[in-house]
């Protein structure tokens, strides 16, 4: 038998042991923050990890790919099919570091620059609905608590 969401009950007594799992808690709540995001960003046609490259890009111009990668706890692989895509779409532009020529610097184009301002719109909306469930305090906490985990 196949459970729904409204077979349920209250204290999801469905699920048993696995109530006390943390790891299992984090893994449904991730779950539900990657759909929203998919979806709200479904119109843009960019992944969590594209946003976050435009995002640090525009925040650091020329910054180093491999910077880039290890800043977002990327593999160089990664980063750069998730580079190459962007670039592609003519996002980003790289170009020869003048410090060490053997490293990529990357640039915001035009065209990176409107569709970030278009994807932080979209990530405005899933903040909204992702904090609507949480006080202040309680925000400032997870954070806190969750950096602990991936840190």
């Amino acid at each position: 038998m196949v459970l729904i969401r409204s077979d349920l009950d209250e204290t999801d007594e469905a699920i048993g042991a696995l109530q006390s799992i943390l790891g299992f808690h984090i893994r449904l709540a991730h779950g539900a923050v990657y759909r929203h995001f998919t979806e709200t960003f479904a119109v843009l046609g960019l992944t969590q990890k594209q946003v976050s490259v435009l995002w640090l890009v525009d925040e650091f111009p020329g910054i180093a790919q491999v910077e880039l990668g290890g800043r977002l706890q990327m593999d160089r692989a990664t980063t750069m099919t998730i580079v190459n895509r962007l670039q592609e779409r003519r996002f980003l532009r790289r170009e020869r570091s003048a410090v060490d020529r053997r490293m990529q610097s990357l640039f915001l184009t035009g065209e990176g620059s409107t569709a970030l301002a278009q994807a932080k719109q979209c990530v405005t909306q899933h903040e909204a609905w992702l904090k609507r469930r949480f006080i202040p305090d309680e925000i400032e906490k997870l954070v806190e608590m969750l950096a602990r985990i991936h840190e």
